[in-house]
């Protein structure tokens, strides 16, 4: 968890926050993780040790919830195996059958909210039935489908600009049953676009899952904001009483 995650959490808990802002501990279903017994076998300067032990609470405002789930997908290349619906599905098993699969090269998936939406977190399973390293692991959110202007890059593992898309500073990681959980910060956007070039044991790209927890920007409006029947309120004036003659008794 983020040192700002940790951070934003104590200060609310010290000044009070009201009931829409209360942070809670985010509820992420695990699948069954794979004790799968096959050899590793990859070290990196860039990879970041192998966590054996289950992740410590991530904290999100009440109300945030897995706004991906069953939401349109598209790609960069039709998939080999599997079908796009699936990256949505909940269905985050390790076996063959939940897998979609893309070709080689660099490629993407893009899940489409349908509105815009503040997003606190992102969790992605490419494929733990064995220890996997994929590389150029970038994750970005726009408003623009195209992705030409207005986006922020969330995640980007790519440390030598290999891909073209920037010099990224976050580490390679294993894959687990985990999935991984990327600290979002609160960005808006519709559409969330997640590239991947290969992995350590071959060149193509495997989606199982993908989970976006956020609110719709609508329910984060105050009650009235850009209805049709909402007024502006009437100006204040001073209130004219006439007042009786004093008494000089």
């Amino acid at each position: 968890m983020k040192l700002l995650n940790i951070l934003t959490m104590l200060l609310l808990m010290a000044f009070g926050v009201a009931a829409d802002h209360e942070l809670v501990p985010l509820e992420i279903n695990l699948p069954q993780p794979s004790f799968s017994g096959e050899p590793f076998g990859y070290s990196h300067p860039n990879l970041e040790p192998y966590a054996y032990r289950s992740r410590p609470p991530f904290f999100v405002p009440k109300g945030t919830s897995n706004v991906a789930g069953g939401k349109p997908v598209t790609s960069s290349a039709p998939p080999l195996h599997g079908t796009l619906d699936q990256i949505t599905d909940n269905a985050k098993h390790y076996w063959r059958d939940s897998v979609v699969e893309l070709p080689e090269g660099l490629q993407w998936v893009q899940v489409d909210l349908k509105e815009e939406h503040t997003i606190y977190a992102i969790s992605v399973w490419h494929f733990h039935e064995r220890l996997k390293v994929y590389f150029c692991v970038v994750v970005q959110i726009s408003n623009d489908k195209d992705f030409e202007v207005g986006v922020s890059t969330v995640f980007n593992n790519d440390f030598d600009d290999s891909c073209g898309l920037g010099v990224g500073e976050d580490m390679n990681y294993i894959e687990s049953y985990q999935g991984r959980l990327i600290d979002t910060e609160g960005v808006s956007g519709r559409y969330v676009r997640f590239y991947s070039n290969g992995n350590h044991k071959n060149e193509l790209n495997h989606y199982i899952e993908i989970e976006v927890y956020g609110r719709s920007k609508n329910a984060d409006k105050p009650v009235g904001v850009d209805a049709p029947e909402a007024h502006e309120p009437p100006d204040f004036v001073p209130l004219k009483i006439e007042l009786p003659e004093p008494s000089f008794m």
